[in-house]
């Protein structure tokens, strides 16, 4: 009666622990729909100076074009002949007329070479309020009003062609593109994620529970997020590493649930003790692993930039998510499944395992895989190590950086018309330096003195080879020696230059179209540390700068600084973890070291494929990057990390509870090994299939990233953990467990295995 009762209570608490998670999953659910339009593509970095800018020119310049977009046009005939002033006309008043629009200037109202391309065609920089229509409002009317207009002239002009680009379509496009690629990725992964299961599973109930908790997960990580972004600035990032996450921690972590659930009933436990057995044993080494990924992603939190905080919660959320559904929901089906579990078997030649009902039941083939490595183990060290090595000193070369193309997805409208713009010579509008110039009280801008200092850091940066043009209020006026002339500037323009307090200005400076993004951070750093005193012959001037590159400049200085700060947190903070969990120094300590061996060789393969181009053909790059998204590195280490410490506690976990459990050491590493190559391999195999998925799109930090964790992953589950982890387990013998790994274990000194 008593055992009777305890499987009552079991029972009950399977299913009120499986309730409770349903009701969490259906509240989120609602929510998961249409989730990237909660979610921003623009880039925050708390207390940057280019957000201070940036927040300076929207609210205190009162310019309807602090936040601009660029109507590119082309196929019609010269701005300055007749026909052409006709059709820019109407193009400009037509553009007046979309609600949200604020004001469109061309060349008619303001007579510069700004306004008109290096080799033909012209341009309107149209100002917007998002405070009368919302991104995803506007950017479809005034690309429908384009097209309207492309159909009003094409019988005059049959070659025009109109297109819109700048830092908000970009967004609004780059937004787009994410949520199309999350959904081909998801469209290329499912097929081979099923059908690996399948291989692993040999059934088609069991292969769907892994793939169900994965593709949940995700849904209520969506969900939660698009909650939260009503607080926080979540970045569009977040729908692909939820999905990559999602599909790749959620399904491992089922997995291992499912396997350790079939191999209890293939012992003859009866399904409900079977289940509890799984949620024991299994759940203890998720809690494990999952504090060791929740760690990294924890780490990013301390980087004060949205797309990195944004992904550190996700990764948190998706990694909860996926161990809340494995050990809440997943026994109670399981227990509920029991022997049908096994039902819809599918015949498949691939089928490798000893074991027909257990994915980590112990096979002959990793048996005689174990025995040799054991056997040899300095052989196996130096034969998987020595490549590794010299793989991973391939990243002693990496250069943090922008790439100098490729950066956007090619088919987004808003970069074919930015490559346009750029071919004219005047992509620099939207790249430009945004400095704001503040003068003491006694000497504002248009005082004899405030107008003269403008006047010479115009000059200054007039003389810099890297401007293609500068545009300020001396420049609007023709470089007049007064300030008198500046009532003669159209109103709004006026508005742009001049802060509405009148003590500060903005002067524009547009890059050489040859300028790159690398070569724009430098000259931001340049521009923030000269002597503006000096410059301007006022003493107390303030100079600040804002605009795309200073964005990038301030990105790139936020990541090299933190980065070492994030790298320790997550060594320090696993280690510890570790320790906890596994009660052994060295064996604590290895795995941090193997971990950094998977990272140095996946960054070394980074290195070798994309920044110097051997094979970057195969993921759609017409060359060599030269550089590498400083974000890829931080992102990469942290999620890797995490994730490669998957693998060493499912296997470390495995041979400890062999050693628990009396075997020798020699013997506690084969029956280990055997027990969970199985599933380290498989599980290995959808999280790579599922991070190959992502390097197939057109997002380049994106390929980056995905192209990374799937050489760490492959690495790290072949020659780390099935080579380099065992060799080093049977050298270091009983140190593996020093000091409490194998306190309470049986006093019995030898049990080997036999075969």
């Amino acid at each position: 009666m008593p055992s009777l009762k305890n499987g009552q209570d079991a029972a009950r608490r399977r299913f009120w622990l499986a309730m409770s998670g349903f009701v969490m999953a259906l509240a989120l659910l609602p929510f998961s729909y249409r989730v990237e339009r909660r979610l921003e593509t623009a880039v925050h970095i708390k207390g940057a100076e280019s957000g201070r800018v940036d927040l300076e020119l929207a609210q205190h310049f009162q310019s309807p074009y602090a936040h601009p977009l660029v109507l590119v046009i082309s196929g019609i005939p010269d701005p300055d002949s007749a026909e052409g002033a006709d059709a820019l006309a109407f193009l400009t008043s037509s553009l007046r007329s979309v609600p949200g629009v604020s004001g469109a200037v061309s060349s008619l109202d303001w007579p510069d070479p700004l306004f008109t391309g290096n080799n033909g065609g012209a341009l309107i920089i149209v100002g917007f309020d998002l405070r009368d229509e919302t991104v995803e409002a506007l950017i479809p009317k005034l690309r429908a009003r384009a097209d309207w207009m492309e159909g009003q002239l094409r019988s005059q002009y049959p070659n025009i062609k109109l297109e819109i680009t700048g830092e908000t379509p970009l967004t609004f496009d780059l937004r787009k593109v994410s949520a199309d690629e999350v959904n081909h990725a998801e469209e290329r992964a499912m097929p081979v994620t099923l059908l690996l299961l399948l291989l692993a599973f040999g059934s088609l109930v069991a292969a769907l529970l892994p793939l169900g908790v994965g593709v949940l997960s995700i849904s209520m990580a969506m969900g939660a997020a698009a909650l939260l972004a009503h607080y926080l600035h979540l970045s569009i990032l977040v729908q692909n590493l939820v999905t990559m996450l999602g599909l790749g921690l959620g399904i491992d972590y089922a997995l291992l649930m499912v396997s350790r659930f079939r191999e209890a009933l293939a012992e003859g436990y009866d399904p409900g003790h079977a289940a509890d057995i799984a949620a024991g044993q299994a759940g203890r080494t998720l809690l494990v692993s999952a504090t060791t990924v929740g760690i990294g992603f924890s780490a990013l939190l301390t980087v004060p930039i949205n797309e990195l905080r944004s992904i550190g919660i996700a990764g948190l959320l998706v990694t909860a998510f996926s161990v809340m559904l494995c050990t809440f929901i997943l026994p109670w089906v399981l227990g509920l499944l029991g022997q049908r579990i096994n039902a819809a078997r599918v015949r498949l030649p691939a089928r490798r395992f000893k074991t027909r009902d257990s994915l980590q039941g112990a096979s002959d083939r990793w048996v005689r895989w174990g025995s040799t490595i054991t056997r040899r183990p300095w052989t196996a060290l130096l034969v998987a190590g020595i490549p590794l090595l010299i793989l991973a000193y391939q990243a002693r070369r990496i250069s943090p950086g922008l790439p100098d193309h490729g950066s956007f997805p090619a088919a987004a409208k808003s970069v074919q018309a930015l490559h346009t713009l750029q071919d004219m010579g005047r992509s620099g509008i939207v790249q430009s330096l945004r400095v704001v110039l503040e003068l003491p009280p006694q000497s504002p801008p248009l005082s004899p003195a405030g107008w003269l200092a403008v006047s010479r850091l115009t000059k200054r940066f007039q003389s810099d080879p890297r401007a293609e043009e500068v545009l300020s209020l001396p420049t609007l006026t023709g470089m007049s020696d007064t300030a008198d002339a500046v009532d003669d500037v159209p109103e709004s323009i006026r508005k742009s230059f001049l802060r509405s307090d009148g003590q500060a200005t903005l002067i524009e400076l547009l890059p050489t179209t040859s300028l790159s993004p690398n070569e724009q951070i430098r000259w931001v750093g340049e521009v923030r540390s000269s002597d503006v005193a000096a410059m301007t012959g006022v003493p107390g001037a303030v100079l600040r700068v804002g605009g795309v590159p200073a964005v990038n400049a301030d990105y790139d200085s936020v990541v090299k600084e933190r980065l070492p700060g994030v790298v320790l947190g997550v060594v320090l903070g696993s280690l510890l973890a570790l320790l906890i969990g596994l009660r052994s120094l060295f064996a604590a300590v290895k795995a941090i070291l193997l971990n950094l061996l998977s990272v140095g060789a996946s960054f070394g393969a980074l290195v070798v494929v994309f920044q110097e181009g051997h094979g970057s053909k195969l993921f759609g790059l017409d060359g060599p990057t030269g550089t590498v998204y400083p974000i890829v590195l931080i992102l990469s280490f942290a999620i890797v990390f995490g994730l490669s410490m998957d693998y060493e506690v499912f296997l470390v976990s495995r041979v400890l509870e062999e050693r628990r459990r009396g075997l020798s050491e020699r013997s506690a590493v084969i029956e280990g090994l055997a027990r969970t190559a199985g599933l380290i391999t498989s599980a290995a195999a959808i999280m790579i299939a599922v991070f190959a998925a992502f390097t197939m799109g057109s997002f380049l930090v994106v390929q980056m990233l995905g192209f990374t964790l799937a050489v760490a992953v492959f690495i790290d589950a072949t020659a780390v953990r099935m080579v380099v982890g065992p060799a080093l387990l049977q050298l270091a013998g009983d140190w593996n467990w020093w000091p409490f790994g194998l306190y309470g274990a049986p006093t019995t000194s030898e049990k080997e295995l036999i075969r």
